[in-house]
């Protein structure tokens, strides 16, 4: 591998922002965005009447609501880096599609509201970081309104999430009497509101050099009394712990004030790691500098473009790299083709790629070769590991309103099921519609795109909770053990699964039949 290369691959910096709905995350994603030169006005969620949407909310249910439900990849040049964002759904009932964009980045950026704390959704999301070792990178958001103290967020990210931190940079007040921060990392304060200098330098004891109207308040006071017991009590700064996922650094700043985020932003690409080596199915570990060109797909989306019926393949490099053009093959099929039509995005803007290396993410066009999941690789033949895939909870039967649109209907179903946020099961013998999925929106989401981008109404009717199970042992199941409280259906696949009323059906279906091993998915 050529030292160019290696320098390409070194300066990449993947990762994802993770928060709870509400916290920031899209505001936080745009700053950054600004910062890297990559937008020149950032549309705030909170400017829905100004016509202002989101750069990273392109899908229209989206802009109607103010919420990300779609993962967006927004890439930018910053510094000597070139940052690739994976902007994840925050709404819960898309863990799904945040999980596997999870399995694609090397590092995570956690937002914490500081009024709310810790909340619900940041600790499933968490949890899924911890489970890779991902580490994360900690902001604490809206420093300029009143919230929780700073050293009780400390102690709730030690105690609810069980990870150690350490403060980067401290706040100097709260709310209307935010004055800035205390920067530890750098040594120095960033004043919230100042018509001179952003930085005001500290001397050797650490306190504010010269005069100044803020030494004279109780909030700088407070201040240094937090540091000074930071320093004696507090966690020590350790870069292979972070790197482990074992201590998360701390940030707090405002992303609506764009204060903070600049500071939060240099100092993590310092910090985050370059592409990480991946381990395949065969247990084999792919170094992304010394092996040729590999990817692993995470993401498929439909319709991003509503004047052109495509279908876009998110791939995350892996190894080496990608060539507009190259040849490769699809491990799942083993098939061979030419990688043409490829992109790059700020998300609803793309454009055509030429070359991209570890670390970067990838749209390749897809007319249907694509799974989730699926690695493809211009050497030899190998899998990376499977990506999580969730056991739905909620069902609905789907028909479409009008018979005489059945193809545009099984058409549009197609696609969307193909995106992973819904699963497609069908009846035995009338081969009736049936969708499952984590949670509700998620069904909301679908009405309005199949009405959308397919122009199909379509009737839903609840079946309810049911709990999913796959069978080991299909050749043992008769068809007579289908029932009002064990429906028996067929799945995307064609592999058989029941779906059981309740724990009780569950269990008394066990007990009834024991020859039959089922499972669950995650």
């Amino acid at each position: 591998m050529s030292d160019q290369l290696q320098q390409a691959i070194e300066s990449r910096r993947t990762f994802a922002i993770i928060s709870h709905p509400d916290a920031g995350k899209t505001t936080l994603t745009e700053k950054l965005l600004l910062f890297g030169g990559a937008i020149r006005d950032a549309g705030t969620v909170k400017g829905k009447k100004t016509g202002k949407f989101a750069t990273s909310d392109w899908m229209e249910i989206e802009k109607q609501r103010g919420i990300s439900v779609t993962s967006s990849v927004m890439q930018f040049d910053y510094s000597g880096h070139r940052v690739n964002i994976l902007d994840t759904p925050g709404h819960q009932d898309f863990s799904e599609d945040t999980y596997r964009t999870l399995m694609a980045v090397d590092s995570a950026v956690m937002i914490i509201d500081v009024a709310k704390g810790i909340e619900a959704q940041t600790v499933k999301l968490f949890k899924v970081c911890k489970m890779r070792g991902i580490p994360i990178f900690t902001f604490i958001n809206k420093m300029d309104r009143q919230g929780k103290e700073p050293l009780e967020l400390m102690e709730e990210l030690e105690e609810v999430l069980g990870i150690q931190s350490y403060a980067m940079n401290w706040p100097i007040g709260m709310g209307k009497e935010f004055m800035g921060i205390y920067d530890r990392y750098n040594k120095r304060i960033e004043p919230f509101r100042t018509d001179g200098d952003r930085f005001m330098e500290l001397d050797e004891n650490g306190h504010l050099a010269g005069e100044h109207e803020m030494t004279k308040t109780s909030y700088y006071t407070q201040a240094l009394e937090d540091i000074e017991l930071l320093e004696e009590a507090g966690n020590e700064f350790s870069i292979d712990r972070v790197k482990k996922g074992e201590l998360t650094p701390v940030f707090f700043g405002s992303a609506l004030a764009n204060f903070g985020v600049e500071t939060f932003l240099e100092t993590y690409l310092q910090f985050a790691p370059q592409p990480q080596p991946r381990l395949t199915k065969q247990e084999d570990i792919v170094d992304p500098v010394e092996t040729p060109f590999s990817g692993f797909v995470f993401k498929i989306q439909a319709n991003m473009n509503p004047a052109h019926r495509d279908r876009i393949a998110f791939v995350r490099i892996v190894s080496g790299k990608f060539d507009r053009g190259m040849n490769v093959t699809l491990s799942r099929t083993g098939k061979s083709f030419k990688l043409s039509q490829t992109t790059q995005f700020l998300a609803d803007d793309r454009e055509m790629v030429s070359e991209a290396v570890a670390g970067d993410i990838i749209g390749l066009h897809d007319v249907g070769n694509y799974q989730i999941g699926d690695t493809i690789t211009s050497g030899k033949k190998f899998e990376f590991e499977a990506l999580p895939q969730f056991t739905p909870e909620l069902f609905m039967k789907v028909t479409a309103k009008n018979v005489m649109k059945q193809k545009h209907f099984h058409k549009g179903i197609l696609q969307l099921v193909q995106e992973g946020a819904i699963q497609y099961y069908k009846t035995l013998h009338l081969e009736e519609v049936i969708l499952g999925a984590v949670g509700q929106l998620q069904f909301e989401v679908f009405e309005h795109r199949m009405k959308n981008e397919y122009n199909v109404d379509v009737r839903m009717e609840p079946v309810g909770n049911k709990i999913a199970r796959w069978i080991e042992n299909e050749e043992d199941v008769k068809e007579s053990m289908s029932s009002g409280r064990s429906m028996l259906v067929k799945d995307r696949y064609d592999n058989l699964v029941f779906l059981f009323e309740n724990d009780f059906a569950t269990r008394w279906f066990q007990d009834k039949n024991p020859e039959i091993r089922l499972y669950s998915l995650l």
